[in-house]
């Protein structure tokens, strides 16, 4: 579902209109006389987030465990988070109609935390994907799920910031932040933009007390997509390997080198036979992009590659002795 022009220019009213002095008991009325509310957004994508229920050997009822979005109606594809249903011997799916579905695992990924699962449904409501990519900060996000096992809930928010990683939460970290609140039981729900289309999959929360805090970690929808093709052809996952040992280009570290670039994964070993060796990659190469994207650092690097289908060839552009060339190398 893409929301119309009018919702646009009624939620960013209430954006103005909430941020001035407004009397006690004086209605918010939009431009075009309307309350400003995203509910017509939402009657059209929240049936496509559902409720996930496990039960595992220790136990004989099913528990709680977090939230699901369906992402495949006709295939009855539902994405969730491999935490979620990790010790799970039965999953059960509960849909916002309250159709209840025993779910199929298909395959999951504990390196992203990314799982996915199929309920043989009809007249399921899937949700468009949308790009992660074109996110920035300060774009208004919404979280649906099901905190604490109450039902479903949609809080809203802002994009934090973007390209989270070193959190220790995950092997392959690329996190959307946001301030939208995210609690336990949220795992596995949808983050979505105010276009109704699923941007990332929450994940994880930051708190030194267990509730929300306002720093929320969401899967960008392209690399839980990128895993979910995979697990759809073959039920896992294989990595993408370059074969070096990569740091971060820090400001000092650039200063020292001699370069201006202030972003970027420099080569400090490559492996004997690896596809680094054969296309030509040696120490002190500092890789600036892959396939055109700007490389922010290590574990951006290391996320790509990764995610890379295997025998797909990349273009790297990289620095060498001041000077700026461009390699392909064939990912094993």
């Amino acid at each position: 579902m893409r929301s119309s022009p009018r919702l646009f220019a009624l939620v960013f009213a209430a954006v103005a209109i909430l941020a001035a002095p407004v009397a006690a008991g004086v209605p918010i009325i939009g431009p075009d006389g309307q309350m400003p509310s995203l509910a017509p957004l939402l009657k059209g994508v929240t049936p496509s987030v559902v409720n996930i229920a496990v039960m595992g050997k220790k136990s004989n009822e099913p528990e709680v465990a977090g939230s699901g979005v369906i992402v495949d109606a006709k295939a009855g594809y539902v994405l969730t988070n491999h935490h979620v249903i990790a010790h799970a011997d039965r999953i059960v799916v509960t849909l916002k109609d309250d159709r209840r579905f025993d779910a199929t695992l298909v395959g999951s990924d504990p390196d992203t935390d990314i799982a996915l699962l199929r309920i043989a449904a009809q007249d399921l409501t899937a949700l468009p994907i949308g790009d992660a990519d074109r996110l920035e900060v300060g774009d208004y996000v919404l979280a649906i799920g099901n905190p604490f096992g109450l039902g479903q809930a949609v809080t809203s928010g802002i994009v934090s910031a973007l390209g989270r990683t070193g959190l220790g939460l995950e092997s392959y970290e690329n996190f959307i932040q946001t301030d939208a609140s995210i609690n336990p039981g949220n795992s596995g729900g949808a983050l979505i933009n105010l276009r109704g289309e699923l941007i990332g999959i929450n994940t994880a929360i930051f708190t030194p007390g267990g509730g929300n805090v306002g720093v929320g970690f969401a899967v960008p929808i392209n690399m839980a997509e990128s895993v979910m093709k995979q697990l759809v052809a073959s039920g896992e996952v294989h990595r993408g390997r370059l074969g070096v040992q990569v740091k971060d280009l820090t400001p000092d570290l650039a200063e020292s080198m001699g370069v201006t670039a202030r972003q970027g994964a420099v080569i400090d070993f490559v492996d004997v036979l690896s596809p680094a060796q054969r296309a030509g990659l040696v120490p002190g190469d500092i890789i600036l992009s892959v396939d055109g994207d700007t490389v922010r650092g290590a574990a951006d690097l290391r996320n790509r590659v990764g995610m890379t289908p295997l025998g797909r060839k990349i273009q790297l552009t990289l620095l060498r002795d001041k000077a700026r060339k461009t390699l392909d190398v064939t990912i094993e």
